[in-house]
C-alpha cells in the first residue's frame, strides 16, 4: 500500500489478487465470484489525478455511497458487502481496506456516464451563455449562474479513459450506442434517483446541483454501479449559502479546482502538487457533506 506524506491512500497492492482497473480513484480488483473495489484517496480534476491525495476521501465516497444504496433500496444495484473482513484472502489488508472498499457483483458496465443537471452551473452555464442550450438542448432565456432550472436536464456523456476528456452527447447518441430503450431506461432512473437525492438532501441543507451515475447490467437487468452521489461524482451545495448569480460555496472538490484555475497550468498531466492548506479544506469538506447528509460523523 502506498500512502503520501498526509496519510493518503494513493495506491493499493494486493498480492494473489488480479487488479483489473486503477481508474483516477478506484483500484478495482477480481475477486473470482465478484469484484473489490476500494476508494483511494486519489483526487482527479479536469481528468487529471493529482500527485498527491486527500486523507479519508476514499472513506468518505464508500460510505455515502452506502448511504444512498440503503436509502434507496428499490433501485437495484451492485453491492454485495461492505465488510472485507468475510473474504479469507482479504484478511491481511482489514486495517487498509475496511471503510474505503465494497465487494460488488460483476456487471457489463455500459459506456454512458449518465449526467444530471438541476442547477446552471459549471460547464452547462458556460454553454448557456455562449449558445443558450446545454448539451444540445435549449432552455429558455433569463437564467442565471446557479438558477435552478425549470426541470432536471438529463445530459449523458460519454466514458472517456484516464487523462482524456468526456465529451457531451446527445439522447439520439446514447441510443445508437447501447440501443433506444435501454437509452430511455438509462434516463428514467438517472432523472428518478436524482430527484429523490434532491428531495432528501434539501432536508438536511445541501442542494445537489447536478451528479452523474454509471449503470451496468447482470443478466439484462440494469443496475446501479460504482460510486453514487458523492462530492466526487456530484456538485453539493450548503443551502444556507446558496445565492444565484455567483459560483456558490461547495461541498465537493469544485474548491481544488478553483484553486487550480489560479495556476498556470494547463490541465495536462502531470498535475501539480496541492498544498497542504487545500488538502486539509478538502478533506473538511467531503467529511462535512457526510455529516451533513446522513446526522453522523466519520
Amino acid at each position: 500500500m502506498q500512502y503520501d506524506a498526509n496519510g493518503a491512500l494513493i495506491q493499493t497492492e494486493i498480492p494473489g489478487l488480479k487488479l483489473i482497473n486503477r481508474g483516477k480513484v478506484r483500484d478495482v480488483y477480481d475477486l473470482g465470484d465478484a469484484l473489490l473495489f476500494v476508494a483511494t484517496d486519489r483526487l482527479s480534476a479536469f481528468d487529471v489525478v493529482m500527485p498527491n491525495g486527500v486523507p479519508r476521501k476514499g472513506e468518505v465516497l464508500t460510505q455515502i455511497s452506502l448511504f444512498w444504496f440503503d436509502l434507496m433500496r428499490d433501485i437495484p444495484n451492485h453491492l454485495i458487502s461492505a465488510d472485507v473482513a468475510s473474504r479469507p484472502e482479504l484478511a491481511a489488508y482489514v486495517k487498509d481496506l475496511q471503510g474505503r472498499s465494497m465487494i460488488v457483483r460483476k456487471a457489463k458496465v455500459l459506456p454512458v456516464e449518465c449526467i444530471v443537471r438541476g442547477y446552471l452551473v459549471g460547464s452547462g452555464w458556460k454553454d448557456y451563455q455562449k449558445t443558450g442550450m446545454v448539451s444540445g438542448l435549449k432552455l429558455r432565456a433569463g437564467y442565471q449562474q446557479a438558477s435552478k432550472l425549470d426541470e432536471p436536464l438529463f445530459t449523458p456523456s460519454t466514458k472517456a479513459e484516464i487523462g482524456d476528456h468526456d465529451e457531451a452527447i446527445s439522447f439520439e447518441q446514447v441510443g445508437g450506442i447501447i440501443g433506444a430503450d435501454k437509452a430511455a431506461a438509462l434516463r428514467e432512473l438517472s432523472l428518478k434517483i436524482y430527484s429523490t437525492a434532491r428531495d432528501y438532501a434539501e432536508k438536511r441543507g445541501i442542494i445537489v446541483a447536478d451528479t452523474k451515475f454509471e449503470f451496468g447490467e447482470i443478466d439484462g437487468r440494469i443496475i446501479l454501479v460504482d460510486e453514487v452521489l458523492t462530492p466526487d461524482s456530484s456538485r453539493f451545495w450548503p443551502a444556507d449559502q446558496y445565492q444565484v448569480g455567483t459560483s456558490p460555496v461547495s461541498l465537493d472538490k469544485q474548491y481544488v479546482r478553483d484553486y487550480l484555475e489560479t495556476l498556470d497550468w494547463n490541465k495536462t498531466a502531470p498535475g501539480p502538487e496541492l498544498p497542504a492548506d487545500v488538502v486539509k479544506k478538502t478533506s473538511d469538506k467531503y467529511l462535512e457533506a457526510y455529516r451533513m447528509l446522513t446526522g453522523k460523523s466519520l
